[in-house]
């Protein structure tokens, strides 16, 4: 029965009727999808079983395909799929993502408050949240529509993120209600909850892939993918926590721009507090503190804001950070807990490191099972035994270590720990040169540790960047014999891959294809694959910058290697020796016959910037970034960062536990900076969170 039309309507053919009938649902399908998104993602209280929701996508998708000129970039199904991106387009923030100064116990709190109510001359409201550790980014709506998110890169300039940030369920696509502004710029942090980084993390494992170090490396790694469909396949979720540029709208409190966030279907964390008086700002601090892990993600601190947006504005900034706001900071986590055994692994290098069995325990978010004692003479100055319970902490949140041992717990017939003759590997005795803590397994040519270890490095990002190669593949290779050395992975076949268990033809492609692209990386990639002791990415640069070729390099006498400026003689010796050993000659003909570029197109020109010509050596642990952050930092403004303290040093940056890096400094009088008089001559263009 055909439907009665208004009068004067013009009848509309069987095509464009259908057309307008598909509009209609279309538009319904979205509206519904997108409720059910801001209530599963945001509100944490679904209105539909998970198989009434996916047969409302799949409609949504039916209709789409039918009509293809009805899909808009907001649709819902628009989310997973978009093409694959081959980098991030660097975008200029309208108004600087400036970090924060620190706080790190109540007294440095009670300080800054004294400080702002000396400037204001009164006291003042504030607004206490939770400090997520995830990633900051920044989104852009206009009418309503998300146009463009990016990452806080050096707080004025990050990268374009936009297609993968569509993929994340709790960021809605368009704004609620009708009273949005012309455009509106929310501040928030993508995080990956604990229990899907767990999960993660164990299908990476299966897969033979590196797993994450923590759940904040997992946003940042699953945000920072070339391929948004792999971000779609990590539960990402989102935080909002201020604004930056808008137009159409103004507030008079940051809780009142909150609470308006809220109200357009933003995620704003409900922990969210506002205060009156310094001790209910501490009293916030100090519960999360002790309840930081009754949530499912997380967080490193608390953060104070003052409400008022008129005394943030009085109040101002540093070059650095808010005067109106501060991060206190958690403490690093101890736990105690039981060493099971002490064990020890043969690592790419040859370097045997002892390492503590543990009774799993939950620390800073992440269950330990293993932590570092590093060297033999570490585990005798600690005095940890097998049977010890310990006190265990994760060493700049990440790395699981020995603190020492609760002696008062110590079993009687606890015996201190020897450190064992042999390889565990291949039973090769172990040697230590004079002078060095670590004992090594000279076996480089069949101990199978070794063999992995180096397989595993040289297909790493920071070296060869081969996806699919895995810890796991890598093991399969070497076990059934189809590679003895990383030359062997370029003569591969795809009936030889095929032959491994649980991989399919998609995967054996996708590994011959990141084989493909590998033969065509730079020399210093290949440099650093070739797990040359003592040479790494950034040794591996400067040598390449002066020998673009590998014959360049094979011919190069120990004195020219010496002399090239922030190579060492250490790292020239141990080059020079490699490059003349028989079996390394032999590697890199057949490198040679697998078609593996050996040499650079052109060599690269240093960069000009605040730190031109200037050596810079960086030691010990940082706090606003990694060392290779920090050196790519570095070297962005002009520094050559070199591995070793000599009178050419300009500078050197003294992290947290600074080796003898520092000591050579204060004997040479080299002149030594923290980390932020780093950032400071880096050009103010980082600042310290």
């Amino acid at each position: 029965m055909q439907p009665e039309l208004p009068t004067g309507t013009r009848p509309l053919r069987g095509d464009e009727r259908r057309r307008k009938v598909a509009q209609r649902r279309v538009e319904e399908l979205r509206d519904l999808i997108n409720a059910h998104d801001y209530r599963y993602y945001v509100l944490d209280s679904p209105e539909v079983s998970d198989a009434e929701y996916d047969a409302l996508m799949r409609e949504l998708r039916q209709l789409e395909t039918e009509f293809p000129e009805l899909i808009l970039p907001e649709s819902p199904t628009q989310r997973v799929g978009a093409r694959p991106s081959k980098l991030f387009a660097p975008v200029q923030h309208r108004v600087p993502m400036r970090s924060l100064d620190n706080a790190f116990s109540a007294e440095e709190l009670a300080a800054w408050a004294a400080r702002v109510e000396r400037r204001l001359g009164a006291r003042t409201d504030c607004v206490c949240e939770l400090k997520i550790d995830g990633l900051a980014v920044s989104l852009t709506y206009e009418d309503g529509v998300l146009v463009r998110a990016a990452t806080r890169g050096d707080g004025l300039v990050g990268e374009d993120i936009t297609a993968n940030v569509r993929t994340i369920r709790s960021v809605p696509m368009r704004l609620r209600g009708t009273q949005r502004p012309r455009v509106l710029e929310v501040r928030g942090e993508i995080y990956l909850p604990v229990k899907a980084f767990e999960r993660l993390n164990a299908e990476l494992t299966a897969r033979g892939e590196r797993p994450f170090a923590n759940p904040r490396n997992g946003a940042a790694g699953s945000i920072r993918q070339k391929d948004p469909a792999v971000t779609a396949s990590r539960p990402l979720r989102l935080w909002c926590y201020a604004l930056g540029f808008t137009e159409g709208v103004t507030f008079s409190r940051h809780s009142e721009s909150l609470d308006h966030l809220k109200r357009l279907g933003l995620p704003v964390n409900p922990a969210m507090k506002r205060v009156r008086t310094l001790k209910q700002a501490q009293d916030f601090c100090a519960y999360w503190q002790e309840h930081r892990h009754d949530v499912d993600y997380e967080i490193d601190g608390a953060v104070v804001k003052v409400d008022a947006l008129d005394q943030q504005r009085e109040l101002g900034e540093t070059s650095r950070a808010p005067r109106w706001a501060i991060a206190f900071k958690f403490p690093p986590e101890e736990r105690t807990t039981l060493v099971k055994s002490i064990a020890v692994n043969t690592g790419r290098t040859g370097k045997v490191t002892p390492f503590a069995v543990l009774e799993p325990v939950r620390v800073s978010g992440a269950t330990v099972t293993y932590a570092t004692l590093h060297n033999e003479e570490e585990v005798h100055r600690r005095d940890v035994r097998e049977g010890d319970t310990v006190i265990v902490r994760r060493a700049g949140e990440v790395i699981p270590e020995v603190v020492g041992p609760v002696l008062s717990k110590r079993p009687a017939d606890a015996r201190p720990w020897r450190f064992p003759k042999k390889c565990p590997a291949c039973g090769t005795k172990l040697v230590r040169e004079e002078g060095e803590a670590d004992w090594r397994c000279p076996n480089h040519a069949s101990c199978p540790s070794q063999a992995v270890e180096w397989l595993f490095h040289f297909a790493s990002r920071g070296a060869m960047d081969i996806e699919h190669l895995g810890y796991i593949t890598g093991m399969q290779l070497l076990e059934q014999g189809l590679v003895k050395d990383p030359a062997d992975i370029f003569f591969l076949t795809a009936e030889q891959l095929g032959q491994l268990p649980n991989t399919g033809e998609k995967s054996v492609s996708n590994l011959l294809s990141a084989i493909e692209s590998a033969r065509h990386r730079p020399l210093w990639r290949l440099l650093v694959g070739l797990n040359i002791r003592h040479v790494g990415p950034f040794a591996a640069r400067l040598l390449t910058q002066s020998f673009p070729a590998m014959d360049a390099l094979r011919q190069a006498s120990l004195d020219e290697l010496q002399s090239v400026q922030g190579v060492g003689p250490r790292i020239a010796q141990s080059l020079h020796t490699w490059l003349q050993q028989s079996e390394n000659v032999r590697l890199l003909e057949k490198l040679k016959r697998a078609g593996v570029q050996l040499q650079e197109e052109a060599p690269e020109k240093p960069t000009e910037g605040p730190l031109s010509g200037k050596a810079v050596v960086i030691t010990g642990e940082l706090e606003t970034m990694s060392r290779e952050e920090a050196t790519q930092a570095a070297e962005a403004a002009g520094a050559r960062v070199t591995s070793s303290v000599s009178k050419s040093t300009a500078f050197v940056v003294v992290g947290a536990r600074p080796g003898s890096k520092y000591d050579k400094a204060q004997a040479l009088g080299i002149e030594t900076v923290d980390e932020r008089e780093f950032l400071r001559r880096l050009g103010g263009r980082r600042t310290l969170h």
